[in-house]
């Protein structure tokens, strides 16, 4: 049975998050008979609640609190996350690549960009291997342990055969963490499309469906929905001792705390740890380096898709099960440092009123409303380089219905990220028209959701937030446990890294709480 653990309980671990990260942790701290008290911002849906419907899910699953963006990010929803139980594993389409060696050492491969911050991670993809492995296997990663890869769709198809007649090879149905099989008491994937809505059968991995009920059965895991938390409470020692949080019903409750694990998400993690300054920690808690907010990441994400000659049906198949790495490499001849993939893409018809064609009104809609079943198109996620000045702070008199200062999230391309992103059209373009495309479109622009940095992991206090297992330099028993960590970018989507990162995280927690030290 679920745990229930008295606000005054100060051997629990408390976990600010449920998603990718959060879910991990705890998980794993509960599998060790450690106590954690989860305190998620949203709701908790059940499958019933998942509709294969675009707009309706973005409603139930989307954060749509008062956020800032600047520059470059859109104003209002400079990001997309999840306000629920399972975090953004909800809404994800569930691509699990590795970083890759090169990765992991971006300052040493690249040398240092103009108006950079790169710097190399503090551990190595050999380190890391044995947790990528282990979370391949938990989630059940296609094209890993045996796994078969997903069928590839009409789309994948397409898409296949415009990159083989541009030369490139290195093309498949992608690692997935979507079942193409019946497993762990999940259905093999129907080909619903629609993947970012939810999935409507629970063959995509979620913590929602996966972590969390398996954490209530241990009965150490007390989760705690719509607990929006406010503050990390600090001794005069520096130490973490609590957290304040306002219930569903406006109510301010104070938990007590072993340790603390923040993993709201890259927005709201710094937010929080801002917004818990104290006297002791004046530019918030784990920020003597200054480091708290700045070198945030999103990846360099655009669209290439093309309108052509027969049917498609895009929206029919999993909707990012397909790749092509050929360019997931460092090749200065091409004009930029680090590399980038494509991944396969199909975009619901409202995605395209509100983005391509803003209002959905008038003849070009309607144009390619009517060649939608002759849509096809590819992602291009490549690595954006961290920039100090690419951060998130704290609004100066706005505030939210908590009274909290609303979150600003200020991003703005490098140089290095346009050249990417022109070579990618044009590589794109060149796949499309290779068979017969009429039409071939790029769009950019749109929330990001790749959200990494602003708590980077490094060996130098002065330089970094956390050590390699996200324990931050400044208070020994506060951890940053998500996307925050990351050190730089990379061209894979994270998830699979910030699993493989929490796994390591959770053991060496475990083992320093087992010896006492904490």
């Amino acid at each position: 049975m679920p745990a229930s653990y008295d606000l005054n309980d100060n051997s629990v671990v408390v976990i600010i998050g449920s998603g990718a990260g959060g879910g991990t942790v705890g998980s794993e701290l509960v599998k060790r008979g450690i106590k954690v008290v989860c305190l998620e911002a949203g709701p908790r849906l059940g499958l019933n609640d998942i509709v294969n419907n675009e707009p309706e899910m973005f409603g139930k699953l989307s954060w749509l609190d008062r956020r800032v963006g600047e520059g470059y990010a859109p104003d209002g929803f400079p990001v997309w996350s999840v306000k629920g139980v399972g975090g953004t594993t909800t809404h994800w389409t569930a691509c699990c690549p590795r970083l890759q060696d090169f990765e992991f050492k971006s300052l040493s491969t690249y040398g240092q960009l103009e108006d950079c911050n790169l710097a190399d991670w503090p551990v190595t993809l050999e380190e890391m291997s044995p947790w990528y492995e282990q979370a391949e296997f938990m989630m059940g990663v296609t094209g890993t342990n045996g796994i078969e890869r997903l069928p590839g769709s009409a789309n994948f198809k397409v898409m296949e055969a415009a990159a083989r007649s541009i030369g490139y090879e290195d093309i498949d149905t992608y690692n997935m963490a979507i079942n193409s099989a019946p497993r762990d008491g999940r259905p093999a994937c129907l080909q619903l499309g629609f993947c970012n809505s939810g999935c409507a059968i629970n063959a995509k991995w979620t913590t929602l469906f996966t972590h969390i009920p398996q954490a209530e059965q241990t009965d150490f895991y007390d989760l705690r929905p719509e607990s929006m938390v406010t503050r990390i409470v600090t001794d005069d020692s520096g130490k973490a001792t609590a957290v304040r949080y306002m219930d569903r019903d406006g109510v301010e409750h104070e938990q007590q705390a072993r340790v603390v694990c923040v993993a709201a998400n890259v927005v709201e993690t710094t937010r929080l740890l801002l917004n818990s300054s104290t006297e002791q920690h004046p530019n918030g808690l784990a920020n003597s380096s200054d480091q708290v907010g700045r070198n945030y990441m999103r990846h360099v994400m655009a669209m290439v898709f093309g309108v052509m000659p027969g049917e498609v049906n895009w929206h029919k198949g999993t909707t990012c099960a397909g790749v092509i790495r050929d360019e997931v490499k460092h090749d200065p001849e091409r004009g930029f440092a680090g590399g980038f993939q494509y991944h396969l893409l199909a975009l619901g018809p409202e995605y395209i009123a509100n983005n391509l064609i803003p209002g959905g009104w008038g003849k070009d809609y309607a144009d390619l409303m009517l060649d939608y079943d002759k849509l096809s198109g590819v992602i291009i996620t490549g690595e954006d380089p961290p920039q100090a000045t690419n951060r998130i702070t704290l609004h100066p008199t706005e505030v939210d219905q908590f009274g909290l200062p609303v979150p600003v999230v200020t991003y703005n391309k490098h140089p290095n990220t346009n050249a990417m992103l022109e070579y990618g059209y044009e590589k794109g373009r060149q796949m499309y028209e290779s068979l017969g495309a009429t039409e071939v479109f790029t769009h950019e622009g749109f929330g990001a959701t790749h959200n990494m940095g602003t708590c980077r992991i490094g060996n130098d206090p002065a330089t970094s937030v956390c050590n390699s297992y996200g324990q931050t330099h400044d208070i020994d028993n506060l951890f940053v446990s998500d996307g925050s960590l990351f050190t730089t970018a990379g061209s894979a989507n994270p998830t699979l890294t910030i699993i493989s990162l929490m796994l390591r995280q959770a053991d060496y927690l475990a083992d320093q709480i087992e010896a006492g030290v904490l």
